[in-house]
């Protein structure tokens, strides 16, 4: 289509047409000529011979592309890339609207700390970066950014690597249990501590009391709960096995900020740093959720073998009294079960199970966990007997093997700590109950603990009174060590 030049500018200048001539002239040379001998005020002049030609070039493409259906194609392409491009420098020059990226410390360099937290980002999947452009602040790894983009869910609130998680739940008579378990575990723990005390609220104000006054605001810091439990049947959950025992079956439901966690019943002491056992997150492959301790060593001796009217994990099932949980992994997973084809959520599984084995479990919610597993046995990680040392690893004999080289976790369970039938046990839970914070830890806690083991040497387990001081006297030497190191 041939488009035809007005003869002159003349006419462009009538009042009333100025705006439809300016439409009509289709070459930007003509239009800046007229543009230039446009008199004052005009349409001409208020346009402005900047940006006169660029409307009168577009005017003309679009009206060639209303012809040429494949160059208005093309045309579009390009001016779609073309706005991209100009968003793309954009958000270079202005790094991004996402949340900034804390900035790499002084005095670190590229081969040093940062690179190792971009290290352990790059391979933390509870975590997605999306970004559609080219650009990614500093700091976060580019590596699998499309494939990461598929696992776009709401990700709770992750505490700092620093922080370690600890939950307990204290009912009835114990209190002074559950405050000489957390001593221990403050005593020689290096990062930062978070307790979660679930208890009944007679005891809220006693463990209050308590805990302030331990004057570590740097070490750690407390949240106390109350017991709770669904509405529907709260009654049976409470009574389950002991009080408020099954209380840490809903854990991963209360504490939905919390990323892991590790649950201890109240009578655990620790002998090693609780960072320890927390470094066992690191060790989970990609389907592992928790970490438990087998029940038995010994299958001649074991219960969940011998006894139970009910699946379990394993050989010989599964202690739940020392239980390491990557929350956020459980909460997401959908677990085989046995009562339907159908797989559901921790939420919606805990109450029929309870319902349809309620008259067949002996140890209430430890029970209910060992079903669980033995239908998803790849979800577990099981770490060894040190970690969760019972009277039942020497009561008839030394049965523990991995603990000859010290016992890392005791647990007095079936109330060694306050009767006469296990005193090495005793022994240790009165040595951390007697220690005041302050005292030299060789002499008010471990010469006193090492004589008072010399007079159980009448039982089984007194026999190998050294496997109860021996990673202790080695957690204190380190503890020392540092402080010196310190100074």
């Amino acid at each position: 289509m041939h488009l035809q030049e007005p003869d002159s500018c003349a006419h462009a200048f009538h009042t009333g047409t100025e705006h439809k001539t300016l439409a009509r002239l289709a070459t930007p040379r003509l239009a800046v000529r007229c543009s230039a001998s446009a008199p004052e005020g005009s349409a001409w002049e208020a346009v402005g011979p900047g940006w006169l030609p660029v409307s009168v070039a577009l005017r003309y493409l679009l009206r060639v592309m209303r012809w040429r259906p494949a160059v208005r194609l093309v045309l579009l392409c390009l001016i779609c890339g073309f706005c991209s491009l100009l968003y793309g420098f954009s958000q270079r020059g202005s790094g991004g609207s996402e949340s900034p990226v804390p900035t790499q410390p002084r005095g670190v360099g590229r081969t040093g700390l940062g690179d190792e937290r971009l290290q352990q980002r790059c391979q933390d999947f509870s975590v997605s970066f999306w970004n559609p452009y080219w650009m990614l602040p500093a700091g976060i790894c580019g590596k699998d950014c499309f494939w990461e983009a598929s696992f776009r869910y709401k990700v709770p609130v992750k505490h700092g690597t620093e922080t370690m998680h600890l939950a307990v739940v204290a009912c009835g008579d114990r209190l002074e249990e559950t405050i000489t378990m957390l001593k221990s575990a403050l005593l020689f723990s290096t990062k930062f501590l978070q307790f979660h005390i679930f208890a009944e609220d007679q005891l809220h104000y006693e463990f209050k009391a308590t805990l302030n006054r331990w004057a570590f605001p740097e070490k750690f810091k407390y949240i106390l709960y109350p017991i709770t439990f669904p509405s529907e049947n709260a009654a049976e959950w409470k009574k389950l096995f002991k009080p408020c025992a099954s209380q840490r079956l809903f854990l991963p439901l209360i504490l939905t900020e919390v990323d892991s966690l590790l649950y201890v019943d109240t009578d655990i002491l620790f002998l090693r740093p609780l960072d320890d056992i927390w470094s066992f997150l690191g060790g989970f492959n990609s389907t592992q959720i928790a970490a438990m301790a087998p029940e038995h060593e010994e299958p001649r001796i074991g219960w969940y073998n011998r006894f139970a009217r009910h699946p379990y994990y394993g050989k010989t099932g599964i202690n739940s009294g020392v239980m390491l949980m990557n929350m956020t992994r459980i909460r997401k997973k959908h677990f085989k079960n046995d009562m339907t084809a159908v797989r559901l959520h921790w939420g919606d599984l805990l109450l029929p199970l309870l319902k349809k084995y309620k008259l067949n479990i002996t140890w209430g919610d430890q029970d209910l966990l060992n079903i669980m597993f033995s239908h998803n046995p790849e979800s577990l990680f099981v770490f060894p007997c040190q970690w969760n040392y019972r009277p039942d690893h020497c009561i008839y004999g030394s049965n523990c093997h991995e603990a000859e080289g010290g016992i890392f976790i005791l647990h007095g369970n079936r109330g060694v700590y306050h009767d006469r039938k296990q005193p090495a046990f005793r022994a240790v839970y009165d040595a951390f109950r007697n220690y005041r914070f302050g005292d030299d830890l060789f002499h008010s806690l471990l010469y006193p603990l090492e004589l008072e083991l010399q007079k159980t040497v009448h039982t089984y387990c007194g026999r190998i009174n050294e496997l109860f001081t021996k990673q202790l006297t080695k957690t204190v030497e380190d503890l020392y060590r540092r402080q010196s190191n310190i100074r």
